[in-house]
């Protein structure tokens, strides 16, 4: 035992009043590097104030902030097999599995929720990309199904929120299967005239774009997502040639057609609400009359018999 490290030192710092801070009070914003206090980004909802850079957040900070008050009611995943093709590369599938559940505290990479916006009932589906990379695999397709059903089963719109890579490659062809039967559950879903619309966030890739996240009534993406099938450095490899500036971001595929609107996460709840209710038919909330103050010429012009 060093005395002097684990009591002389400890004792110092104590009466010169030092107390250990912890690492993660400054988060860097990778556009400019300039730093920014954690209670306030996490108050702006993970948006950098100063450049607008939108923070990956966590599907349970994803519900917090779209939900009334934070609440929300989560919806239990379907059991499916584990590991069923016992796949192995650098690490075996089933401990990949298991760091990610530890990691994110999550069965999967989709969660499933019920709650309101506004008032108005919704189903709300997030796709977490610190699980796996939000990788689509059996489990993933069995919770987006069951949210789909949950919706159809109470006549609920559904707001989806993309975040992934594509398939799981550890699963194979049975993540593959995932694509169609997702579609399936969304054309169920229309057929009933639910509303459906998909939010991507960054990144929304592979598969994924290939299916159900292109499949929505209205397509939102938050600023500077990267969304598309294959990645801008693969298709440069394979084209042989440079791409445009902004290729694949948001903001380019609003002005080619394929993204309704860029909307920023701090106004994502509000225009989903107003969207909803167009589609539902239901008339907007009006705003509060303010009371009309008069002049005191008038006040007195109107007191008199």
């Amino acid at each position: 035992m060093n005395w002097i490290t684990n009591y002389v030192r400890p004792k110092i710092n104590s009466m010169l009043g030092r107390r250990e801070m912890p690492e993660n009070l400054w988060i860097k914003d990778p556009e400019t590097g300039e730093m920014v206090f954690h209670k306030d980004l996490e108050e702006n909802q993970y948006v950098v104030p100063s450049s607008g850079h939108h923070m990956r957040i966590s599907a349970k900070e994803r519900l917090k902030f779209f939900f009334d008050d934070g609440r929300y009611e989560a919806i239990d995943n379907p059991k499916v097999a584990v590991d069923p093709l016992k796949f192995r590369d650098e690490k075996r599938y089933v401990d990949r599995l298991r760091d990610a559940k530890t990691k994110t505290s999550l069965e999967d990479a989709i969660l499933g929720a019920l709650g309101k916006i506004e008032g108005l009932p919704v189903v709300a589906v997030v796709q977490d990309f610190a699980f796996m990379g939000g990788s689509l695999g059996m489990a993933a397709g069995e919770a987006i199904i069951r949210a789909f059903e949950v919706a159809f089963e109470r006549k609920q719109p559904l707001v989806l929120f993309a975040a992934s890579g594509g398939a799981r490659m550890q699963e194979g062809i049975l993540s593959l299967m995932q694509l169609p039967r997702t579609t399936v559950a969304v054309d169920r879903h229309k057929e009933a005239g639910l509303p459906y619309i998909v939010v991507l966030t960054n990144p929304t890739t592979g598969g994924v774009t290939a299916s159900y996240a292109m499949l929505g009534d209205i397509h939102i993406a938050e600023p500077g997502a990267l969304i598309g099938f294959a990645g801008p450095r693969v298709i440069e490899q394979t084209i042989r040639e440079k791409l445009p500036e902004g290729f694949q971001r948001s903001e380019y595929l609003m002005e080619h057609g394929m993204v309704d609107m860029v909307v920023s996460r701090l106004e994502l709840k509000p225009t989903i609400a107003r969207l909803l209710k167009m589609l539902l038919k239901q008339p907007a909330v009006p705003k509060a009359v303010e009371p009309e103050i008069l002049a005191p010429a008038v006040i007195q012009a109107e007191a008199r018999p």
